[in-house]
């Protein structure tokens, strides 16, 4: 085996081979001449990829493996470790990227020559692009001395391991683009370590940038003090400098190299540097159009003792509880005047007493511009509805707004797509985040108008005419400066009429009795009782290998249009998600998704639940979801409803479950049915199709009446509704 030779591990084995980890342990106990570790532990041994790879072609278990699966196992099994071999690969698809032609000559000697060659070319790459290692003060956004660059040149004995990688993540750049190829690798790493890194979405990354963005002078200049991995700066449209800072060296290196491989050199400058940013700021005098940042949360150690006479305090000096007040006015303090900040905060921050002289001074001198409420789910911490502020920085002379901006998008839908919805599960997967942008630039960008034309403009709108009850509302901020400072905008914005008036409480009443007289009629008779059937049973699994239905799994591919999710199917209600309508990084054509036909039985793969749906005219065509599998049956040998009901059965769904840690597994192909006929399946097929419109009756009685009701409790509490 060569020295330093990348290794895998079975599961990666399994990966490569398309097959599960039991399937990787069989072969080891059956085959005598498989691969011996080379590493790794008694429990969780690794391989030498390159035997690896030669066993299981001998076996004629792998024709050949992707291109782009071999590079993420060099990466992931790099002697140095995956994030050093990401950042040489960055290095190298940037040298690809910039000057292809000197890479072709790089690459045309022996790996030994080709690390020490390498070293040279990327030290005058690395340096063009984002400057010298070190600076003598004033450098990119005048950073103080000795700051150092967030990319620093590897040495030729660095590279050495790395060259196979280099090689072959060139090969992949070369068919789909050195951005691309980086751009996979990292979202391979993000995956692999979910709990290492806390991740801005791209949705809530495109929201803060649009908000930065509109109006008539776009941000050019832009900062990021706490980068993280590059989602905020990467979401910008055109920018012409990006600066980000973060206090992991692994981060701020990724996120220079993804940020220049994401821009062109003649487009924009990247400044990344690497260090702790309250503490040690390296670019105390730059002033730009705007700041994103999404700050670490509830930190106690930011550096309180240390800083109580910085400048950046102009607002006030934050409490030791109050650290995201202090990234407020690190923000503010590199704006330039007339600038926007988007800050992601914890709803605490906007009505803990300890922050409350800061929150009224930001009020009284105008630099708190909007507070949006965003739905649980937007961004980690998952389970609580954060915050954004938008802020701007007074500018000399011009009289501070006497107005706040308040939203709150933790149900931006409309109340009938609300209530559609009402009974499944929420979080991060069934979030609308087009009806969230919506919502927010729908408020945000009328009053951003108004507020840079100034009052009798044709764009200055009364504040009535701006407001919308229950989402947004603009607010004198002469309203706010009370002993509390309570910014939250829930505080502020009362709900909408209570289910549109005693009118529509009244619709849904009416709506709520013909419902309840149509399940009176739906209820299924009771059949004859009779000693339990001894079928002769069959197998999910035995029917798709006879040919009589297919298996599909959902999740994969690109697509604009619905998708069909699990909590779609576990609430009985419209498709609600979305795929990607542009290819993921491969290197292979994009993968077409599942999409649904009439007659499918859709069933859930995680909860351990006893629920099948089978696929209607008005869903048909939606892209299958993650988490989902697709039963299609041969109509001319099972009954679609036939196949469903017998599916929920709570004892057949115990039998095909298995545990994962503390999720539930459903094993489709374990599901049992018995043999019939298909004339007797369709009289079963109609009494469980019967069973199923009776308990959509009671699903949409149940969310008639909670709606009824709680209108009711909102109507004689607001005023809209009298009792008789």
């Amino acid at each position: 085996m060569p020295e330093n030779s990348t290794e895998v591990t079975a599961a990666g084995i399994a990966r490569l081979a398309g097959v599960g980890r039991a399937a990787v342990s069989n072969w080891r106990r059956r085959h005598a001449d498989f691969p011996k570790p080379v590493g790794g532990t008694e429990t969780s041994p690794s391989f030498a990829l390159p035997e690896v790879e030669q066993w299981l072609r001998d076996q004629g278990k792998l024709a050949e493996i992707p291109l782009r699966e071999r590079v993420w196992q060099q990466l992931a099994g790099h002697p140095a470790g995956a994030v050093p071999a990401l950042v040489h690969a960055g290095c190298a698809l940037l040298l690809v990227r910039d000057r292809p032609t000197a890479w072709l000559e790089i690459t045309a000697v022996s790996d030994e020559r080709m690390a020490k060659v390498l070293h040279l070319a990327l030290s005058d790459l690395l340096t063009a692009r984002f400057g010298p290692v070190t600076e003598s003060g004033d450098g990119n956004g005048g950073g103080p001395s000795g700051c150092v660059r967030a990319v620093h040149t590897p040495t030729a004995d660095e590279l050495l391991p790395s060259v196979p990688l280099l090689r072959a993540a060139a090969e992949l750049a070369a068919g789909i683009g050195a951005r691309q190829a980086f751009e996979f690798l990292l979202g391979r790493q993000l995956d692999a370590n979910p709990r290492q890194f806390t991740l801005t979405p791209p949705d809530l990354a495109e929201l803060m940038a649009a908000l930065v963005e509109t109006g008539s002078r776009p941000a050019r200049t832009v900062l990021d003090p706490a980068t993280g991995t590059g989602a905020l700066l990467r979401a910008l449209s055109r920018p012409t400098a990006l600066y980000g800072q973060d206090a992991d060296p692994d981060l701020a290196a990724l996120t220079a190299l993804r940020l220049a491989l994401n821009s062109t050199v003649e487009s924009c400058t990247v400044a990344v540097r690497t260090g702790d940013t309250l503490r040690a700021d390296a670019f105390p005098q730059l002033a730009v159009d705007a700041v994103l940042c999404h700050p670490p949360f509830n930190e106690r150690n930011w550096g309180h003792d240390e800083l109580a006479y910085d400048p950046r305090w102009e607002y006030g000096f934050p409490a030791r509880t109050e650290s995201e007040l202090a990234w407020v006015q690190h923000a503010l303090a590199h704006l330039r005047e007339g600038g926007t900040a988007v800050l992601l905060m914890p709803p605490a921050a906007a009505s803990r007493r300890s922050g409350r002289r800061i929150r009224a001074d930001l009020l009284r001198r105008g630099a708190l511009r909007a507070v949006v409420a965003l739905p649980a789910g937007a961004a980690p911490p998952y389970g609580i509805p954060l915050h954004l502020w938008v802020l701007r920085k007074p500018g000399t002379g011009v009289r501070p707004s006497p107005e706040l901006l308040l939203v709150d998008t933790a149900e931006p839908a409309e109340p009938a797509a609300a209530t559609a919805a009402a009974t499944a599960s929420g979080g991060r997967d069934r979030l609308d985040w087009q009806a969230v942008r919506s919502a927010v630039l729908d408020a945000w960008e009328p009053f951003d108008r108004a507020e840079r034309t100034g009052p009798g403009s044709d764009a200055s709108l009364g504040r009535t005419g701006r407001d919308r009850p229950g989402v947004s509302r603009v607010v004198p901020v002469i309203e706010l400066l009370d002993d509390d400072v309570d910014l939250a905008p829930a505080r502020h914005l009362p709900p909408p009429t209570a289910g549109g008036g005693s009118a529509e409480l009244t619709r849904v009443r009416e709506r709520l009795t013909e419902k309840l007289r149509l399940t009176a009629t739906l209820t299924p008779p009771l059949a004859d009782l009779s000693d339990p059937a001894h079928w002769p049973l069959t197998t999910v699994g035995e029917l798709a290998r006879a040919g009589a239905l297919q298996l599909r799994t959902g999740g994969s591919g690109t697509r604009p249009g619905p998708v069909l999710t699990e909590y779609d199917v576990l609430g009985s209600t419209a498709p609600s998600g979305t795929l990607p309508a542009t290819p993921a990084s491969t290197d292979g054509p994009p993968e077409e998704p599942v999409l649904v036909e009439p007659g499918d039985v859709v069933v859930p793969v995680l909860g351990g639940g006893t629920v099948a749906r089978v696929i209607d005219e008005a869903t048909a065509g939606a892209a299958l979801g993650r988490n989902l599998q697709l039963l299609r049956p041969d109509p001319a040998a099972l009954d679609p409803w036939f196949l469903a009901g017998f599916l929920r059965g709570t004892a057949n769904n115990r039998q095909a479950s298995s545990y994962a840690s503390t999720a539930t597994r459903l094993d489709a192909r374990r599901l049992q049915l018995p043999r019939l006929p298909l004339a007797e399946q369709q009289r079963y097929g109609a009494q469980f199709r019967a069973l199923a419109a009776f308990e959509d009756a009671l699903r949409l009685t149940g969310r008639l009446g909670g709606q009824l009701v709680q209108g009711m409790y909102d109507g004689l509490t607001d005023g809209t509704v009298t009792p008789k």
